[in-house]
């Protein structure tokens, strides 16, 4: 696999002054294209498959944390619903809007984007509420950006990502194999909420109090370096995974419970593990949130 390629799926991309000041001046030269700096591009390093140790946790609660990561993984490996891992996407061809795979999740995506901005809203006010974010005003203010996201945008050339852009906030774009590999309903509402927590924070950072709260606290708990781009991006699976379990108790079914609560986390099952400074890895990023949701994780382990 190039290791230049993104091997997480979800992005803000966001301009400060400087960096357009940078590439005004660059274009100028002739030297740099739009596509070059787009937020989340650089290359990525390997790291190894297992984890930071969980230094801050007890014996039993980091076995608890690895058997739940090996569940969800598992759990792919034999649902026919589950989701293709990303680094699995990224080998495959380009994918046609009009393919029969592409229509299918676009219009998944569609129907749930209702669901999933509630969902949003109201795991927001929980975390907020967990976290100690008291900053009312910055809360209302990124819940009305949520319920303001009408639209979902199937794209080719996006291939196997879904992205927001601050220039058009009331659409989701998802490219056309990212849509094709997220098959369950659990697994595209996860997704939307990811993407939902970035429109949600905005151009003004409504959110960035509540994504460094959750950073120090994943930091603490996995010995890792969560902060900046990293809190924000792992809050954004937060949320996904919090959005994810209250559409599971809201919507039964006769499917078991760890089958539907892997879905929302699948496709961090990669082969390759690989991460960089904006992203921890994909497998890094199953622990850092198990350990944020250890009842997740215990509904994992034992179903219930």
């Amino acid at each position: 696999m190039n290791p230049h390629r993104l091997t997480t799926r979800h992005r803000k991309l966001r301009f400060t002054p400087g960096v357009i000041f940078f590439l005004i001046v660059a274009l100028a030269g002739g030297g740099l294209s739009l596509a070059q700096k787009r937020a989340g591009s650089r290359a990525r390093r390997s790291e190894p498959l297992t984890s930071h140790p969980l230094a801050s946790l007890s014996a039993e609660t980091r076995e608890t944390l690895e058997l739940a990561s090996a569940v969800i993984c598992k759990e792919r490996s034999l649902d026919p619903k589950g989701s293709v891992p990303i680094d699995e996407m990224q080998g495959r061809l380009s994918l046609p809007v009009q393919s029969p795979e592409a229509i299918a999740g676009a219009k998944r995506a569609q129907r749930f984007l209702p669901i999933a901005r509630n969902l949003v809203v109201s795991s927001l006010k929980q975390l907020a509420q967990e976290y100690g974010f008291r900053r009312t005003r910055n809360l209302q203010q990124a819940i009305a950006r949520v319920e303001a996201v009408r639209n979902i945008k199937p794209d080719m050339g996006s291939r196997d990502n879904a992205s927001v852009f601050l220039k058009n906030p009331h659409t989701i774009v998802f490219g056309t194999i990212f849509l094709a590999g997220l098959p369950s309903d659990e697994g595209i509402i996860s997704v939307l909420a990811h993407e939902l927590v970035h429109i949600a924070d905005g151009s003004e950072d409504s959110l960035n109090l509540l994504f460094s709260a959750v950073g120090n606290r994943a930091s603490r708990l996995t010995a890792s370096k969560i902060h900046d781009q990293r809190a924000e991006e792992l809050t954004c699976d937060l949320v996904g995974t919090l959005a994810t379990s209250s559409y599971i108790s809201s919507a039964p079914s006769y499917e078991r419970l760890p089958q539907r609560l892997a879905r929302s986390l699948e496709h961090n099952c990669v082969e390759q593990d690989e991460g960089d400074d904006d992203h921890l890895s994909p497998r890094k990023t199953i622990l850092a949130l198990l350990a944020l949701s250890p009842d997740l994780a215990h509904a994992l382990v034992y179903g219930r």
